[in-house]
């Protein structure tokens, strides 16, 4: 029987290679909390595969300090964290039960885990991100929508459709057609700032750039722009 996934050690990196069914080529990742994993197509064995790593280890580890280093900003949660969305709050407990089970109802994001000292593990931290972040869904669902709407008809602009998105490289996004996506971690960020990221796109469905005419229509309809936009940097979009 092939092997479908097969941890090896090259020079004290622990390296997850699994089989991917889509990959066309070996492609590396290394993320918060899951480490680093190589996907490995059907046309390679995982004999190719590991030279291959092993031939990238120093960008491997180079690229694993960095992600080290901003893994000790993000929460870690354990039973006692307090953590709340717009309208809903965290609670982790321990059931008797063997599975890991979230879900976000009324209020709540519910999630049971097996034993108390499993809470720390990669794949118990990442199922809580899971969870909150689909609780901001919701959340972002429920509120984004109507806000374009209500910026674009308070200051003439036209757009077709909205979509909300896990993007974590972007807060906002218009297309060449005025279709606005707008990233689910908005709901992060206070009401004043999700205008300004909304205004930012609804601006870009007039001028296509970042011209001195864009930010001149966006100041006059934002007020500051410069300095709000300053202030959405300084919230990271990956990191919470």
């Amino acid at each position: 029987m092939e092997i479908e996934e097969q941890v090896i050690n090259i020079q004290g990196v622990d390296v997850a290679l699994f089989r991917s069914q889509r990959a066309k080529r070996l492609n590396i990742t290394i993320k918060p909390f899951t480490g680093v994993r190589v996907s490995v197509p059907r046309s390679v064995s995982f004999k190719k595969a590991k030279k291959a790593t092993e031939q990238r280890i120093s960008w491997i580890k180079s690229h694993l300090s960095k992600m080290q280093k901003a893994e000790g900003l993000f929460t870690v949660f354990n039973l006692d964290t307090e953590f709340q969305t717009r309208a809903h709050h965290l609670d982790i407990k321990v059931s008797s039960t063997d599975t890991l089970r979230c879900v976000v109802r009324d209020n709540k994001i519910a999630v049971t885990i097996p034993h108390a000292n499993q809470i720390a593990d990669a794949k118990v931290q990442n199922a809580i991100r899971k969870a909150i972040e689909n609780a901001w869904r919701r959340e972002a669902k429920d509120h984004l929508p109507f806000r374009v709407e209500a910026l674009a008809a308070k200051h003439n602009f036209t757009y077709k459709n909205v979509a909300i998105k896990n993007a974590k490289t972007r807060w906002g996004s218009c297309s060449f057609d005025n279709n606005i996506n707008l990233s689910l971690h908005l709901m992060r960020l206070p009401d004043y700032l999700v205008d300004y990221v909304i205004l930012h796109e609804l601006v870009h469905t007039k001028i296509k750039n970042h011209s001195s005419d864009f930010w001149q229509l966006l100041d006059m309809v934002s007020g500051d722009a410069k300095k709000l936009d300053r202030e959405v940097k300084a919230y990271s979009i990956k990191i919470y």
